[in-house]
């Protein structure tokens, strides 16, 4: 398996073994747009691999915070009492950079950073730039992906 994100497209690619497509999926990367930067709240380009599967068997809509379930389950509500927060639902899988001084160590290690493809509330937008450096997905699209990728897939992101 393998997984192709494409920046330009706001979309990811899911491939078998044989370079066939398995599925697509709308995303959103980050507002800022791609970058490799410490604090740049950009979403990190090149070559990564799935480095942990975070919350198998946990209820949709659980929140995340420091890859941690909260104990809370995400709502409306909960969101109008925490509107600054950064919604971090379902499952996480988090990216480990595989490029020494592009994405991986000193200020541009992507796992340092906390990058992740992680769920998001369903009002969230997919299709469009709006996260602070995840990838984000629809939660029903991330379980799907989650289910049928183990820990070391390859992640490519491609800004075009």
């Amino acid at each position: 398996m393998k997984i192709i994100v494409t920046i330009a497209s706001q979309q990811m690619i899911l491939l078998d073994t044989s370079g066939d497509v398995v599925n697509r999926y709308l995303i959103s990367s980050a507002k800022n747009g791609t970058g490799q930067e410490y604090g740049s709240f950009c979403t990190p380009l090149g070559k990564h691999v799935v480095r942990a599967k975070i919350g198998a068997g946990m209820p949709v809509d659980t929140v995340f915070v420091r890859r941690r379930p909260t104990g809370e389950i995400y709502t409306p509500t909960l969101a109008a009492n925490y509107p600054g927060r950064d919604w971090i639902l379902t499952r996480i899988l988090w990216l480990s950079g595989c490029e020494p001084g592009f994405n991986r160590l000193g200020s541009v290690d992507t796992m340092r950073r906390y990058v992740y493809i992680h769920g998001s509330p369903d009002s969230a937008e997919m299709g469009k730039p709006g996260s602070i450096g995840c990838i984000r997905m629809h939660n029903s699209d991330l379980l799907d992906l989650f289910e049928r990728i183990p820990v070391g897939t390859v992640v490519e992101i491609n800004s075009e």
